[in-house]
């Protein structure tokens, strides 16, 4: 497994636990305090276990089990990848960030926040399939499917 491989996963372990403790105190403050989470909480972390986790594990792997590019592809670079990573990571991270601050603070920059940084997840996701599609493909398979193989 790779650097990018493991900086994908790890990064996607760190949005989980932050989801998490996020989520185990909005648990708390409902059911022993009868304080209902407020709705950009809510919104703080379901995008750090959903996006955050769910997305950047499934990116990881991707990326390390996909077959490798085509000797003669331009699409796929591991520069791209990586700027993919990095859009997505401060894009999540900022996202989840400001909308956990927009539940104690009014602040007029802070809706501006979470919006770039979903359209910045948008962009990411974006720029990883189409720098991956070419990766998609079959090795192998086709053939065996091409015999009446069933899978």
């Amino acid at each position: 497994m790779y650097t990018l491989v493991r900086r994908f996963i790890k990064t996607g372990i760190l949005f989980l636990f932050s989801g998490l403790a996020l989520g185990g105190w909005l648990l708390v403050r409902r059911e022993l305090f009868g304080i209902w989470p407020h709705p950009h909480l809510v919104s703080a972390h379901a995008h750090a276990v959903f996006v955050g986790f769910v997305m950047f594990l499934i990116f990881g792997v991707a990326l390390w089990l996909f077959p490798r590019a085509p000797k003669d592809d331009t699409r796929y670079s591991p520069g791209r990848i990586q700027a993919a990573y990095w859009i997505l990571a401060v894009s999540t991270g900022s996202r989840f960030v400001a909308e956990a601050m927009r539940a104690w603070y009014d602040v007029a920059v802070l809706p501006w926040i979470v919006v770039l940084g979903g359209l910045g997840q948008i962009a990411g996701a974006a720029l990883y399939f189409w720098a991956m599609w070419t990766r998609i493909r079959p090795v192998g398979s086709h053939l065996r499917e091409a015999q009446g193989e069933r899978f």
